[in-house]
């Protein structure tokens, strides 16, 4: 599918605005401006301050997730020769997004979006216009409906050929119930449908280090969507029942690294694998 060439962005802005909240921070529109970009307000600058004057390496985390995404997309492409990828909770745009990735390898590769944020919803336009042979897609949908998402991305993605389902920080806007039975009941649903020989991937910020806890605890008292810390053996488990791509799940930086525009952390509170099912 390629863009549609009748949508105006300046209408779908004055439409999606009404809708945006700019007086509470929004996680998105936070880690855009972690990541130098210029998609948050004063509210959300206010806020990732706050929060990295208490976790620094908060910082280091956006641009290191960013380079573990490229480097999964580029494995999965380049070298499984996937050329599907479901990405749920994809955040607003930056630089070598998933689509732009897999096309580099392959310009056959479809990818499809899936988020439930008006802006990301106005910027996701923006990302339809593929003119390659694949494509770039999006769906209007919650994380927490898996059965919804699935019933839309079938009707985009040919479940009879393997999908890249990635999961790219966004499992902590799901809280942590007990046994985490409430996580598992949306990633099992997802993980059932996908056809042998597909992937699951995905990272998100564990509770390794007192200071990011506690930078969290401050930011989910601000009235924004809590995130939830959870960890890494909690993230293992997700991966349950298919076949782990070494080196397994471990700090992202460390997840099959390469050389890098920036100094890799030596250390890093966010935690991502990929895993194959057979």
């Amino acid at each position: 599918m390629t863009g549609d060439e009748s949508f105006s962005w300046h209408e779908a802005e004055k439409d999606l605005m009404s809708e945006i909240d700019t007086s509470i921070p929004h996680s998105a529109r936070i880690w855009n401006y972690w990541m130098d970009g210029k998609d948050n307000y004063p509210v959300d600058r206010e806020a990732g301050d706050q929060f990295a004057a208490i976790y620094p390496g908060i910082i280091d985390m956006a641009r290191t997730s960013r380079y573990f995404i490229m480097r999964v997309v580029r494995y999965l492409a380049e070298e499984q020769g996937v050329r599907q990828f479901l990405d749920i909770g994809t955040g607003l745009p930056s630089h070598d997004n998933t689509h732009e990735v897999a096309q580099r390898v392959a310009p056959e590769a479809r990818t499809v979006y899936v988020d439930n944020d008006p802006l990301v919803l106005a910027h996701a336009h923006a990302l339809l216009t593929s003119k390659n042979t694949g494509g770039t897609d999006y769906i209007d949908a919650d994380l927490h409906d898996p059965g919804s998402i699935l019933e839309a991305a079938r009707t985009k993605l040919d479940f009879t050929r393997p999908v890249a389902l990635m999961l790219m920080g966004v499992l902590g806007h799901i809280r942590i119930t007990e046994d985490d039975e409430l996580v598992r009941s949306i990633v099992e649903p997802l993980k059932d449908a996908l056809p042998a020989g597909s992937f699951l991937s995905l990272y998100d910020g564990t509770n390794t280090n007192p200071a990011y806890v506690e930078a969290t605890r401050i930011y989910n008292e601000g009235g924004s969507v809590p995130y939830q810390l959870r960890s890494p053996a909690q993230l293992d488990r997700l991966l349950d029942g298919f076949e782990s791509v070494p080196p397994g799940l471990v700090e992202i930086q460390l997840w099959r690294p390469e050389p890098s525009p920036f100094e890799s952390p030596n250390q890093s509170d966010a935690w991502g694998g990929v895993a194959k099912k057979n």
